[in-house]
């Protein structure tokens, strides 16, 4: 049956490529003659008109590449692909040097413009950034930002405002009214000399004060996260000084833009009204309205693409609606944002939908636009850069101090007061939206619109420096976070757990409670989870921490231990993971890579069927992916190195379905593998693990050393262990073993040597003494 089958199956291979050589013929036949007969219609219609004239077919092809390049399209495309890559260069190099990414990305888009890149390479300048396509940039960029602001109206938690909001808004508004009346004084003495012609005084002033009251919530929101101390008192605190600076001053703005545009106060009144009047509209009819949709629809399989379009119409109708009424369409995506359900599952699920599109492709066309309007060359003499210094210092004073001394008084510290004042003095992105309006109402001359982003770019980098500056002279009586402090017990035998993956986290558990079980009382157990800071939100953070250690949490109650847990988003996850472990003192740290690495590589199937000994750079050039991440098991990036920088034992655990732990696989290659035998009598002492050593080169039965070593565990447990002399190791026996211990040095040696092992090798814990 099975050769008729096939017979069958290869006549109808036959027959199907025959059609298809036949169709295809045919058919490139018939185009071809259809061409040729087209020749002959061209060259009937050019001896009637006479006006063809002969281009060769290089000069032809340079036309057209000459066209392309130069088409709209080409040139935004380009745009697009150079602003990426250099926006995300310059936010990871800021980024390592401890400031919030998006100051090197600001420093990109200044990098980008006339003030470094058309000023070094001005041809280049020009080829890149055409003035005729400023347009096109300008109008993606505008997209960008509306989707970015209903992301930041989304990330205010107006549920911590109604709770908290009393000593916030103290804070905060005096954060405003502080440095808004010392920028209107600032344009008294600046106006004559420095604000366009045509523009009132009014207007200069109300544009000053509102630019140095500014505080960028979505930055200081990571900031705080990245310190550990959102869920602290004091990070409460000034996460709600910031969203109600941030709505208070968005209420503000949209009050001066209209004032701006009206000319005069009173005239501005009847935009207000309008205002004011959608303002209740989209509080009494739409949010109830989002609201139920919210509840009904909060998860990804109900969430279907009319709801989402609904959503999408209710942020484009916003932004419509406050464009017309002239308060611009930034505050109608703000305030769509603000309306959104609360519900936190829904939030999550929307902002996945649109921040990539928002934050990675849109907004660092809006940094680039920024750049190219800012003309640092223009501050050509000393009168220029003093102003620009007056400008940072008066902005410094009245966002800092104003609200430092704002929250000494409503009873807090100083130092927290200090912490507070650093923090709303950052500015970032929300400040070039502003500068950026009041540049578009023509307002802000080009020299001080180049020196109010100067001030926003030394605003938002001093706060890091600010921040480290406040812990040393004003240390901390009691840590803010646990990761200001010791939360192990000397004495005691103190475990670290670091995991992504909360399945992981949860596997390690087992694995470090079969190390101290019946140590319980003398042991401490931790279990550290770090999230990548970009890509965590403040309203979903205390979520993701609940599902991060739900897993493990639970398996804690099973086997009725108590764990410590440490969480928090972080820019540099690996630099963390070290900091925590070399701090606190720790005698191991566990750290997990999943199974997924083992499992149907053809890295494996090479292992299993060669034991030559190979160049492992020269096999590592041959693969990809995943079967590279397996042969360099310990020696991927991130793991490599945690395990160089810290201090302390690290583990690192491959697992393959580990469900126990009580038959140990410990195969010895080197005297320095001797202080496997520690974990080795750790496991029969607390789990009653068997087992196995594996003399592979004859070191044991060399070294007194390693027999005494071997002579005391047999005193204790003569039955829990077993000394192994042949290497000719099965692959039944490795499967019949549910864990190998090995160290370091000798999983490398495996590794180059491509064993048989790494291919039939239960889950594994290689140790680093």
């Amino acid at each position: 049956m099975e050769a008729v089958a096939m017979r069958t199956t290869k006549k109808k291979g036959m027959k199907n490529t025959m059609f298809y050589v036949l169709v295809v013929s045919v058919f490139s036949a018939l185009m071809y003659w259809i061409v040729v007969q087209g020749k002959l219609l061209e060259a009937a219609k050019v001896t009637e008109t006479g006006s063809h004239v002969e281009t060769t077919t290089w000069e032809q092809f340079l036309e057209t590449m000459s066209h392309n390049l130069t088409h709209p399209l080409a040139i935004l495309l380009v745009q697009i692909i150079v602003i990426i890559v250099t926006a995300r260069l310059f936010g990871f190099l800021f980024n390592k040097i401890g400031q919030p990414t998006v100051i090197g990305e600001i420093v990109a888009g200044i990098f980008l413009g006339p003030s470094l890149l058309g000023w070094l390479f001005p041809e280049l300048s020009v080829v890149l950034f055409p003035v005729q396509s400023l347009g096109n940039l300008q109008f993606l960029s505008q997209i960008g930002l509306i989707l970015f602001m209903f992301v930041v109206g989304m990330e205010l938690d107006l549920k911590v405002l109604r709770t908290k909001a009393h000593d916030a808004v103290v804070i905060s508004h005096a954060s405003i009214i502080i440095p808004f009346a010392l920028g209107m004084g600032l344009a008294y003495f600046i106006y004559a000399g420095y604000a366009p012609a045509n523009v009132s005084f009014l207007s200069f002033a109300l544009f000053t004060g509102i630019a140095m009251s500014i505080t960028a919530f979505p930055v200081l929101a990571r900031i705080v996260q990245e310190r550990g101390i959102s869920k602290t008192r004091l990070g409460t605190v000034v996460i709600t000084c910031a969203a109600a600076d941030d709505i208070t001053a968005w209420c503000i703005l949209a009050a001066v833009i209209a004032i701006v545009k009206a000319g005069s106060f009173v005239s501005s009144l009847y935009t207000m009204v309008l205002a004011i009047t959608y303002v209740v509209f989209m509080l009494k009819l739409v949010q109830p309205f989002l609201k139920r949709l919210g509840n009904i629809y909060s998860n990804k399989e109900t969430l279907s693409k009319p709801i989402v379009a609904v959503f999408f119409l209710v942020l484009l109708l916003s932004a419509y609606m406050t464009e017309v009424i002239g308060i611009h369409a930034l505050f109608g995506a703000f305030m769509a944002g603000v309306m959104m359900p609360d519900n936190i599952r829904f939030r999550n699920i929307f902002v996945e939908k649109i921040e990539d599109i928002a934050l990675v492709l849109l907004l660092p066309l809006f940094f680039v636009f920024t750049g190219l309007r800012t003309q640092i060359g223009l501050l050509n003499n000393s009168s220029l850069w003093l102003i620009c210094a007056l400008i940072i210092v008066v902005a410094t004073i009245g966002k800092l101090v104003g609200s430092a001394l704002a929250a000494r008084f409503v009873g807090h510290t100083w130092r927290e007061s200090l912490i507070i004042g650093s923090l709303m003095n950052t500015r970032g992105l929300m400040e070039l939206v502003v500068l950026n309006i009041g540049y578009d109402l023509g307002v802000l001359s080009p020299e001080i619109f180049a020196m109010m982003v100067l001030m926003a770019l030394v605003t938002t980098f001093l706060t890091g420096p600010a921040l480290d500056l406040i812990d040393k002279v004003l240390p901390a009586k009691k840590p803010l976070s646990p990761f200001s402090e010791r939360i192990t017990v000397k004495g005691k035998f103190n475990i670290l757990l670091s995991f992504g993956n909360p399945e992981s986290g949860r596997v390690m558990l087992q694995l470090a409670n079969s190390l101290t079980k019946r140590a319980a009382d003398n042991t401490t157990i931790t279990a550290l989870h770090l999230s990548q800071s970009s890509e965590t939100h403040l309203f979903e953070e205390r979520q993701l921490e609940r599902e991060s250690f739900f897993p493990v949490l639970s398996e804690a109650e099973r086997l009725n231990i108590a764990i410590n847990t440490l969480y928090k988003p972080s820019q540099d996850i690996s630099k963390e993971i070290i900091e925590t472990a070399n701090r606190g003192d720790f005698d191991l740290m566990l750290i997990g890579m999943g199974q997924s690495v083992f499992q149907n590589t053809l890295l494996g199937k090479i292992l299993g069927v060669s034991t030559k000994i190979i160049n492992p750079e020269k096999l590592l050039e041959t693969l990809s992916g995943r079967e590279k991440l397996f042969a360099e098991a310990v020696l991927d990036d991130r793991v490599r190195h945690i395990t160089k920088a810290t201090k302390i034992p690290v583990g690192i655990l491959i697992e393959k379905g580990l469900q126990k732990v009580e038959r140990v696989f410990i195969p010895v290659f080197s005297k320095k593998d001797i202080f496997l035998l520690q974990y080795a009598r750790m496991l029969i002492k607390n789990n009653d693990a068997g087992i196995i050593l594996l003399d592979a080169v004859r070191e044991i039965g060399a070294s007194a050393e390693f027999k005494e070593a071997i002579r005391s565990m047999e005193q204790v447990a003569p039955g829990n262990i077993a000394l192994y002399t042949d290497n000719n190791i099965s692959r039944d026996f490795l499967r019949q073993q549910d864990i190998m211990l090995i160290s370091l040095s000798s999983w490398k040696q495996l590794v180059q040597t491509q064993s048989v092992w790494l291919r039939y090798a239960p889950s594994v814990l290689i140790l680093k003494g």
